[in-house]
């Protein structure tokens, strides 16, 4: 059922998610307890979430072993970035489900795998700005720039990181499934990382 109050929508660092699917799994458990809190009193929740840390974790696994053997292939960025809704989303989604069930309050929650409509003339194509994956020194970063077409900025004085483009959201595409999982009573998560980042084209996305 429906809870009686407003609905809000929680976002989540992914740099708060932790550094392994181990780690994020414990963190995402107390977080979990936050949440249905809010839940409890009454709170309809749309969770969101970052994915720096861990679409950068996922495209460097894959650029690694496509590197050093011939059956696994390159993954592109949006693919890893699917992906990485899809684990981070389901750890939350179990999450929340067991403290639902743990104070016998009746909701289900729903992971959705988002696409976000961007204009393929945003700016921020031109000049990469959002950090992903792993820290690095930077001769490695620069090597590594080098050598995989990548673009590679100093963050924060913390070391070097490959960074992405972040264009401004136009639309998500998934928003009336959003909208009435939400109506329906659902916990929804939803948009993780800001959605994998789509074309709109007279033939669909892209």
């Amino acid at each position: 059922e429906k809870g009686n109050g407003k609905t809000a929508v929680i976002a989540l660092g992914g740099n708060a998610l932790g550094n392994t699917p181990q780690e994020q799994l414990e963190l995402v458990q107390n977080t979990a307890k936050h949440i249905v809190d809010m839940i409890q009193d009454g709170t309809n929740v749309v969770v969101s979430h970052g994915n720096g840390p861990q679409v950068g974790m996922i495209n460097n696994a894959f650029a690694y072993a496509a590197a050093n053997d011939d059956k696994t292939p390159d993954m592109p960025f949006p693919e890893a970035g699917a992906m990485s809704q899809g684990y981070i989303g389901y750890q939350l989604s179990q999450a929340i489900l067991n403290d639902l069930k743990s104070r016998d309050i009746m909701r289900s929650t729903a992971c959705i795998v988002t696409q976000t409509v961007v204009d393929e003339d945003d700016p921020a194509f031109q000049n990469p700005t959002k950090p992903v994956g792993a820290f690095m020194d930077e001769e490695t970063a620069k090597a590594k720039a080098e050598a995989m077409g990548i673009t590679v900025k100093e963050d924060a004085g913390r070391g070097w990181r490959q960074v992405v483009a972040s264009p401004i959201p136009k639309r998500i595409v998934e928003f009336d499934a959003v909208r009435d999982l939400v109506e329906d009573g659902y916990v929804v998560v939803s948009t993780g990382g800001g959605g994998v980042p789509v074309f709109e084209t007279e033939n669909g996305y892209v």
